[in-house]
């Protein structure tokens, strides 16, 4: 897939991440669902596990631990195929992160979700 890495993000998915980095994880979510509803090539399913990680984030926010913990399962296969650094994204360091991030909620457990505060922030590279 390292082919497609070298393309540009596509509007709507920068847009996302923006969101994304600001803890706008629903309003990520949806600019990230259209970016990948209008991109043709494999990088789709980037755009796919990257709303996912947004939904993951969406729901840690909700204090709703079993949907973070679903969505973290599901996100998995989306995320891990990819090159370090694809179309600017540093996808290494999301899932570092977002590993890094997962632990933390299963240490906390559902019931004191609500003190999470370790999100992460996407790194990119517009070009």
């Amino acid at each position: 897939m390292t082919n497609y890495c070298d393309t540009p993000l596509h509007a709507q998915a920068l847009l996302g991440i923006e969101r994304f980095n600001r803890g706008e994880y629903w309003m990520a979510h949806a600019a990230l669902e259209d970016a990948w509803h209008e991109e043709v090539s494999p990088v789709r399913d980037l755009y796919k596990g990257i709303l996912q990680v947004a939904v993951i984030f969406y729901h840690a926010s909700e204090q709703n631990y079993e949907g973070t913990i679903k969505m973290y399962q599901r996100s998995q296969k989306w995320l891990k195929n990819w090159s370090a650094i694809c179309c600017g994204i540093n996808i290494s360091r999301l899932r570092a992160d977002l590993n890094i991030a997962i632990a933390k909620i299963e240490e906390l457990g559902e019931e004191n979700l609500a003190d999470f505060d370790s999100y992460p922030k996407i790194e990119y590279e517009v070009y």
